[in-house]
């Protein structure tokens, strides 16, 4: 069994969806592979802060030194061009006048809020539940669309390559290209190729190879390493951003969005001592590797496992109202943030770096492209400005699906290609259980928020190791999306962990003591 496409997308967050749209619109015949069984899943789904829109007495200028600044001195400036020019008004055309999300208003205008390291009042929100009113407004477009094929709880294993997978000798000598996909259906674990003259990868972000994220359970590094395995280039890897103010205490670390703090939410020590002074004249909205790196820092000076985000000198109905997830959320752990003091600790947010990318959204390997977290544009730098995550992956999906709707002659080249062999034995719960304990414990206390070269040395001997151990794990078993997931997420840890040895500039997140 075989499938074929024009464009293939995997992926399901608003970058992906934004792609196979703009394409099917384009009258391109798309079909979108999801991990999960609902197209409301992925990170763009638990995103609350908000989106950039445009501030008053905000102009393009403004946003692009803004970014920058964050980035710190690691930014691609012609991709941060970019963003400023379409951004706003995608924002504006597709996601308020074609999907109408409702975003919040006052006095009958967008509701503006702001956030870490923004010089104005510029994001734009729906509560404190933004990513899920984008994904509830956006999904059902796709899904009803004639032009695209959504393939629910299907898992892709490896890019299909003209150097890997082709039974010609010869193509060895072609330019490097990807023409699709080896995809498995969770339900059956039947593995099957899809063929498509153009790819796009949207698998989002790596946060689960820490034992601290925020991410949602899908994020496994998917793309890095499908793409690392292909031959595409990978930039800026060990640029991880943590997030500072996620729940103290959860089974899984919960995120208190950063525009608590943008509303005038403070951090204080166990002692009930203000601390982010001594560290930043912009304090509590100081960028987010410097906020995360303090309350680390406090934590150890203090002997404390947390630090607390404080909201109760604020209105208690307007903080109700504001923030009503995380207010039900805190509730269910008998927290009541407007008389509470919020415990809170940093954690694995998102990757800045990843599968390097053009302007188009091309990557170094022909007819494959990246979009969203999994894609290193140059916005971000070394640092992400806080809510340009939604606004990258809504400009180059819509960029990204324009460029493939535009089929050449190149890529319709379609070889002929090994028949799949799966192993026979059966999977071993215990083993992959432990593999990513293993990997979480290993990035987090050698690769994380403050790293040492010894530690991170010691990190590369460990996953050298592991790597050759799942990948021998990998051939031999039955495959599963188990399976599949533990071979990215230790083939992503390996590759972040040898960026961040090479890298002896302490810049942004990549902090080195």
């Amino acid at each position: 069994m075989f499938k074929q496409t024009e464009v293939l997308i995997i992926g399901s967050g608003l970058a992906g969806l934004i792609a196979a749209i703009t394409a099917a619109d384009n009258g391109r015949n798309v079909i979108l592979i999801n991990k999960t069984d609902t197209l409301t899943s992925g990170s763009t789904y638990w995103a609350q802060g908000g989106i950039i829109f445009r501030g008053n007495e905000d102009d393009k200028n403004k946003l692009m030194e803004d970014i920058l600044v964050a980035g710190d001195g690691a930014c691609w400036q012609p991709a941060v061009e970019q963003l400023v020019d379409l951004g706003p008004d995608l924002v504006k055309d597709i996601l308020i006048d074609k999907f109408n999300v409702k975003f919040d208003q006052s006095q009958g205008h967008l509701d503006l809020t702001e956030e870490g390291a923004h010089s104005v009042r510029r994001i734009i929100h729906s509560k404190d539940h933004t990513g899920k009113a984008i994904s509830e407004a956006v999904a059902p477009y796709a899904q009803k669309h004639k032009n695209i094929t959504i393939l629910n709880n299907h898992t892709a294993i490896d890019l299909l390559t003209i150097s890997h997978h082709s039974t010609n000798p010869l193509d060895l000598y072609d330019k490097p290209a990807c023409f699709g996909a080896y995809i498995m259906n969770n339900s059956t674990s039947e593995v099957f190729p899809i063929f498509a003259n153009n790819t796009i990868l949207a698998t989002g972000g790596l946060g689960q190879i820490y034992i601290n994220t925020t991410n949602p359970s899908e994020s496994t590094g998917d793309g890095y390493a499908m793409a690392y395995r292909a031959g595409a280039r990978l930039l800026n890897m060990h640029y991880i951003q943590f997030h500072p103010t996620t729940v103290y205490g959860a089974n899984e670390r919960f995120l208190i969005s950063e525009s608590v703090r943008g509303e005038g939410g403070i951090l204080v020590n166990k002692y009930k001592q203000r601390f982010m002074s001594k560290y930043h004249s912009s304090m509590e909205l100081a960028p987010r590797d410097i906020v995360a790196r303090s309350i680390y820092n406090e934590m150890l000076e203090t002997g404390s496992p947390n630090v607390y985000l404080d909201v109760r000198h604020l209105d208690k109905d307007w903080i109700v109202n504001r923030f009503p997830s995380i207010n039900k959320y805190l509730h269910s752990f008998d927290i009541d943030m407007t008389h509470e003091k919020i415990p809170v600790v940093p954690a694995a947010h998102y990757s800045c770096g990843g599968v390097g990318v053009s302007l188009r959204g091309r990557t170094s390997l022909q007819r494959l492209y990246a979009v969203g977290e999994v894609a290193c544009t140059g916005v971000h730098g070394a640092n992400r400005l806080a809510s340009t995550s939604l606004l990258e992956a809504l400009t180059w999906g819509w960029v990204a699906g324009n460029t493939v709707s535009e089929i050449t002659k190149e890529d319709e080249y379609f070889p002929k290609i090994f028949d799949w062999e799966d192993g026979t034995e059966e999977m071993d719960n215990a083993l992959i259980a432990q593999d990513w304990l293993n990997i979480k414990n290993t990035m987090w206390n050698y690769v994380g928020l403050v790293r040492t070269k010894a530690r991170m040395h010691r990190a590369q001997t460990i996953f050298r190791h592991l790597s050759s151990e799942v990948e021998d794990f990998y051939r031999k078993a039955k495959m599963s999306k188990e399976i599949i997931q533990l071979r990215n997420g230790v083939t992503t840890a390996y590759a972040v962990t040898n960026f961040a040895i090479e890298d002896r500039t302490n810049r942004g997140s990549h902090f080195i003591k």
